[in-house]
């Protein structure tokens, strides 16, 4: 025991003197010199253990030939031609000794011209006698030293420069040897210092500045200026901050500026040598306030700068997989050691060129070494979407078979119609695809499905078309009992017709106003987080009893956290199955969702993706998630977690959850699920309540139950199988008389930042008299 006690602590000691010498710097003795021979004796002395490499012979042997590339000498020839060039030198004395202190190591040499001559030798007419020396001239500048490593030893191998200034703060971490080149004897070694020493043993006659510190305020101008203006900057920091501010000063002093990010083997120049006034990273960042970016700590709070520097739409699909999977299975961006040293060396061949003024252009390339060779790509899938809708003279001529509701003392001015119809118009649907048509041949109003909207693999057997209906007729409803309005109504009344969804007369009589009415236009979803907390009980039981006045509806409502935290779980899993599944996944990013201000007020339906209140992290993970290729991939490795916590999160911070059932899955119970849902939305919103739909578990499961999972992959199936069995039992439905059909969450929070727009009422509502 004391021995092993006693090797430990040799260990340690050891170990705590391993880190504290940082010298990169070579010593240099040249035996000519009598000063430094003695220096180099006492050294060898001192240090018996220093292991020395003396291959003069075999590069004075190269040195000749090179003198006569034409002539291919003998073993004879070439001892005699180096003979002659020693004339009389003892080899010994000859050319240099470089001396490694970090490594104890002893390197005999031919001294700098013939060093660079030679290493140079095979580089000739890649790059001219008369380019070396113009690049001998140059300084070079990188910040970053994971990707920025291969970079500065590409530089160094081409001698690309006469002085490089590297800065990084950070040290060799185990992490780190995914992709830098090192021995593992370097971990705790300061990246500047490894860096200047591998360039060092490569050639030890280049100049290396080391900035140990990384990029700060108060160096940065050192960093660009000091003994002389850079001629490139390359950055290849990971610091947004540094990324930005790098750029400004390098603007401000016309320094061209070289950015390479491995994904894709993206390049960016940016030539504000040649173009003073272009604004930093191509303009993606114009938009933001620069200013603000120091004080940008976490991740939440520099997402906003590293998305438009990252370009979420040109990332390759498998880094878009791995992004979703960052913060759940794996901690960072990953880089690949074959894209880093790919990097390397083009930017190492771009700021070549860029020195040698034989390229000026600035703007973001993609060297896509899987594009270029590899297999053709598979199309994405087509979904076809195949249904009609009726047109304006269809629809009138169906309605005209409708047996008449009104009779002569019907309300039929075309102001009150309208007036009506606008009302309904307004009411919620999925996506907000608006699926309705409304007709009216001047004495009574016909509902329509408008089944070209609303066509989708989500919409099982028109389920939430249906449901949709059914909050469009009650708006109607309330608003004509608002005007003292009577209404008849009959639903589907044309046998053999279904997307004639109903007809509506109206006369006056004395009918009950419902103070519903009054919120019709302020009702809204929100899809902010919520606050926990409850609501109050007499609250809830006025959404229960709004609900109950509809035949057959009843309103199933869940509390406290350890059922709101079950239930977040099982709508999570939902989601993120429902994008497992390629139509499910193009209808929500493809169809539903509008991506810009300008698409929202083009289409007027649709997602607005600004009321989704998504994160600055949340966003990222979205845009990302757009790509089917890197969803597939991500459930091919049976991941995603990330991709249930957005619904998830805002389940778990809700209040509660109320779920509408009804006795039957079909067409005339799903429109009265819609009246009742209509019912409670607004009930919930006159006491200043939020409420969004979660529908993709209801819509799986409908799809599961009633059409045999149809279109739906087994291995999904199998996990929806799992889900409905614990929804079933988390709300208790015994599955008699208790169909789940439409679940909403309900809490308190922020209220919503933007509304979804409508269709203008002419485009869905036409008359057969102008």
């Amino acid at each position: 025991m004391a021995s092993q006690l006693s090797i430990n602590e040799i260990l340690t000691k050891k170990s705590s003197t391993q880190q504290h010498y940082n010298g990169y710097q070579p010593l240099f003795f040249r035996l000519a010199d009598r000063a430094q021979k003695q220096q180099l004796f006492d050294l060898l002395t001192e240090k018996p253990y220093i292991t020395v490499y003396d291959t003069i012979q075999s590069q004075l042997g190269e040195l000749v030939k090179s003198f006569q590339p034409s002539e291919t000498l003998t073993d004879k020839e070439q001892h005699e031609a180096v003979e002659r060039h020693l004339n009389g030198i003892d080899p010994h004395d000859y050319g240099v000794w470089v001396y490694y202190p970090w490594s104890e190591k002893l390197v005999h040499i031919v001294d700098e011209a013939e060093f660079i001559a030679l290493r140079t030798n095979r580089n000739r007419y890649k790059i001219t006698d008369e380019e070396r020396l113009k690049l001998s001239e140059k300084r070079i500048g990188v910040i970053g030293l994971s990707v920025g490593q291969s970079v500065s030893l590409t530089l160094a191998m081409e001698r690309t420069f006469g002085e490089l200034r590297i800065a990084d703060f950070d040290e060799l971490e185990i992490t780190n040897l995914n992709r830098l080149r090192s021995g593992i004897h370097n971990m705790g070694l300061k990246k500047t210092v490894l860096v200047a020493r591998e360039i060092a043993e490569i050639d030890p006659f280049l100049k290396v500045t080391c900035f140990h510190e990384g990029i700060t305020d108060t160096n940065m101008e050192a960093f660009l200026l000091e003994g002389g203006k850079l001629n490139v900057l390359i950055d290849e920091c990971d610091g947004v901050d540094v990324k930005i501010n790098c750029r400004i000063a390098a603007k401000k002093h016309r320094i061209p500026v070289l950015m390479e990010a491995s994904d894709r083997a993206t390049i960016d120049v940016e030539r504000f040598d040649l173009e003073p006034d272009r604004p930093i990273l191509h303009g993606y960042v114009e938009h933001l306030d620069l200013s603000n970016v120091k004080d940008a700590k976490t991740m939440e709070e520099k997402l906003p700068y590293i998305l438009p520097i990252v370009g979420v739409e040109t990332m390759s699909t498998r880094l878009k997989a791995s992004a979703i999977e960052i913060g759940q299975t794996i901690s960072t961006w990953p880089q690949l050691a074959s894209a880093v040293t790919m990097g390397g060396g083009m930017t190492a061949d771009i700021c070549r060129r860029v020195l040698l003024d034989q390229y000026h252009q600035s703007g973001r390339y993609f060297i896509d070494i899987e594009e270029l060779v590899g297999d053709p790509k598979e199309e994405e899938p087509v979904f076809r979407y195949t249904k009609r809708s009726l047109n304006e003279q269809q629809m009138a001529a169906e309605a005209a078979k409708v047996e008449p509701l009104y009779h002569q003392n019907s309300v039929t001015d075309a102001d009150t119609l309208k007036t009506l119809v606008a009302a309904a118009a307004i009411a919620p649907s999925a996506g907000n695809n608006q699926p309705w048509k409304w007709y009216s041949d001047g004495k009574q109003i016909y509902l329509f499905h408008d089944i070209e909207r609303s066509e989708s693999y989500g919409d099982f057997e028109n389920m939430v078309s249906y449901v949709t209906f059914g909050t469009a007729i009650e708006n109607l409803k309330l608003k004509a009992a608002g005007l003292g309005l009577k209404v008849t109504e009959k639903l589907f009344p044309l046998e053999g017709q279904p997307l004639l969804i109903a007809v509506f007369s109206f006369e006056k009589a004395a009918v009950r106003k419902d103070d519903l009415v009054n919120y019709i236009t302020i009702r809204f979803t929100n899809r902010h987080l919520g606050q926990g907390g409850q609501i109050e009980a007499d609250q809830l039981a006025e959404m229960r009893s709004v609900a109950s006045e509809v035949p057959g509806a009843a309103l199933k409502i869940i509390e406290g956290k350890q059922n709101m935290e079950a239930l977040a779980d099982i709508t999570g899993q939902a989601e993120k199955l429902r994008l497992f599944i390629p139509q499910g996944h193009y209808e929500l990013f493809e169809k539903e969702m509008r991506w810009s201000k300008e698409e929202v007020e083009t289409a007027k339906d649709g997602l607005d993706i600004r009321t989704l209140e998504l994160s600055p992290k949340d966003a990222i993970g979205f845009r990302v998630a757009r790509d089917l290729r890197a969803v597939q991939m991500v459930a091919s490795w049976n991941k995603g977690k990330a991709l249930e916590n957005m619904t998830a999160k805002l389940v778990a911070t809700s209040a509660a959850a109320a779920l509408i059932t009804m006795p039957a899955f079909d067409p005339v119970n799903c429109i009265r699920a819609g009246v009742a849902l209509e019912r409670v939305w607004l009930t919930a919103n006159k006491h200043a309540i939020s409420l969004q739909p979660i529908m993709a578990a209801i819509l799986h499961f409908a799809r599961l139950n009633y059409g045999n999972g149809i279109d739906m992959p087994a291995n999904i199936q199998q996990e929806f199988r799992k889900l409905n069995k614990d929804f079933n039992k988390l709300f208790k439905l015994d599955g008699q008389q208790e169909e789940p059909l439409f679940l909403v969450r309900l809490f308190t929070g922020e209220q919503p930042s933007s509304k979804s727009l409508r269709l203008d009422l002419d485009k869905v509502y036409f008359t057969s008299k102008k």
